[in-house]
């Protein structure tokens, strides 16, 4: 079985960066795309970036150029690499893993149980 565990969470002012991890137990090579959504108070959850096993990514755009994912299968954990953080990028962030080649929401396999990104400005 699979799990996913979030850290790196907090809080931070705008203009400021945060790095989030996902450990990953069970092994990450049964997992084809991995990535991040995050979820604002009264928002719908919505996908932040995602990786695929042959190293393809993807971001929302009101992130790219400022967030960069990662993945390290040597030591089972994912990245999100979160650069020139703004207010509206506070949320909680959920890592996510699906065996299929794509992260929507349907085809997500696991979930994390989330960690808060709070920006201020």
């Amino acid at each position: 079985q699979v799990q996913l565990v979030e850290s790196g969470g907090g809080s931070v002012q705008a203009g400021g960066s945060l790095r989030l991890s996902c450990a990953v137990s069970g092994s990450i090579f049964s997992l084809n795309a991995m990535g991040w959504y995050r979820q604002a108070p009264g928002k719908q959850r919505e996908l932040v970036a995602h990786s695929t096993i042959s190293g393809s990514t993807n971001y929302a755009d009101s992130v790219k150029g400022r967030f960069t994912i990662s993945r390290d299968n040597a030591n089972n954990t994912v990245y999100l690499q979160m650069n020139s953080l703004k207010p509206e990028d506070t949320a909680v962030y959920y890592c996510a893993a699906a065996q299929r080649s794509a992260l929507v929401v349907r085809w997500v396999d696991y979930w994390g149980k989330g960690t808060l990104v709070t920006v201020s400005s």
